[in-house]
């Protein structure tokens, strides 16, 4: 069965204005998000994942703009859109977002269920007794405790799991059509953690919204992800279904970030890291920006910058070795039968 492709950015490149210089944060992004998927982001801070999923909700800092390209989400132009008030019908109502740190989404002064019922009366026109109602079932779906009995509680009243679950709860209120998860586990334990994605995937299968989870992690990628957009340095150097990018990854940087999974580490060895830091997006990059850091670039990596090779119809990188004349190499050893490797760490199988 073919999906349906919901949001669509073409050629995307965001710049923002900072003393007098320009960054460009993101460098000519082309992506199809498919409805009903699970897209995960992955990528070091600073690789631009949060930025490019603000411009589908306009909420892009003042000093930054779309300079470069249009993202469309069925149908509608979303890099046309000029104001706030035209922002209003599609944020929160058809694309909703998750934060990393409930307490900034959270009105602290404001009671539970007045922020779920002022949501559910404005996206879904119900009245004030039957939005009550419904925030105490979306209550109960996320697994709060006597939802009724907390109803009037603050968010402080709340522990860090649970304010994550109402933040979550807010967002189905709103009915949206994508959810974008931006680090939403990232403050949590590890336990709490994959109580929150064993969440948002049950929810997922049970309203049908789209995912786009953003994550540095790949270990959340491998429990939660349908597709994989590996982003460095402003853009997608790979993108492939989930078993493509763990299992037959082909952008050195994405060995580089899978090397670094802990759960290939070995008692009393040193973790794997990355060498040197991203580039400055301040400056022109020339070639793959991944080069200076890559034990395994060429000359043309340091010259021009590499297209998008197709792997399979669902898998690509940008990456000069996957040229017909570039020579054979053999992933990094600490990725070498990674299957097997993750099924004897408790990782995805």
């Amino acid at each position: 069965m073919v999906k349906k492709v919901i949001l669509q950015a073409n050629s995307v490149s965001v710049q923002f204005k900072v003393r007098d210089q320009v960054l460009t944060a993101i460098r000519n992004i082309s992506l199809n998000l498919y409805e009903g998927e699970i897209l995960a982001l992955v990528g070091e801070s600073g690789s631009g994942k949060s930025i490019f999923t603000r411009t589908f909700t306009g909420m892009l800092e003042s000093n930054g703009r779309v300079c470069e390209g249009e993202i469309i989400y069925n149908g509608k132009v979303l890099t046309d859109i000029k104001t706030n008030n035209e922002w209003i019908n599609i944020r929160g109502k058809e694309i909703a977002t998750i934060f990393q740190d409930p307490m900034t989404s959270l009105n602290p002064i404001v009671t539970i269920g007045k922020q779920i019922t002022e949501v559910v009366i404005k996206h879904q026109g119900k009245t004030a007794s039957k939005a009550k109602e419904t925030a105490i079932d979306l209550m109960r779906q996320v697994g709060i405790f006597d939802a009724q009995g907390r109803f009037d509680d603050y968010p402080f009243q709340y522990s860090g799991g649970m304010r994550q679950r109402i933040v979550i709860t807010i967002a189905l209120a709103c009915r949206p059509k994508i959810l974008i998860c931006d680090e939403p586990t990232t403050a949590l334990d590890v336990t709490i953690q994959a109580q929150i994605l064993a969440l948002i995937k049950e929810l997922q299968q049970q309203y049908c919204f789209t995912t786009i989870f953003i994550t540095h992690d790949l270990g959340v990628v491998a429990a939660i992800a349908d597709k994989v957009a590996v982003m460095y340095a402003g853009q997608i150097v790979e993108y492939g279904e989930v078993e493509e990018i763990f299992y037959d990854p082909k952008h050195p940087y994405t060995w580089s970030l899978l090397s670094s999974l802990p759960q290939l580490g070995r008692k009393g060895a040193e973790l794997f890291s990355i060498p040197g830091t991203p580039p400055s997006l301040f400056k022109e990059i020339k070639g793959d920006a991944f080069a200076p850091r890559n034990p395994y670039a060429m000359v043309i990596d340091f010259e021009k910058e590499p297209p998008a090779f197709a792997v399979s119809k669902t898998h690509w990188a940008k990456t000069w070795l996957l040229e017909s004349r570039a020579p054979l190499l053999e992933k990094p050893k600490a990725i070498q039968n990674l299957h097997e490797k993750l099924q004897t760490h408790g990782g995805k199988t």
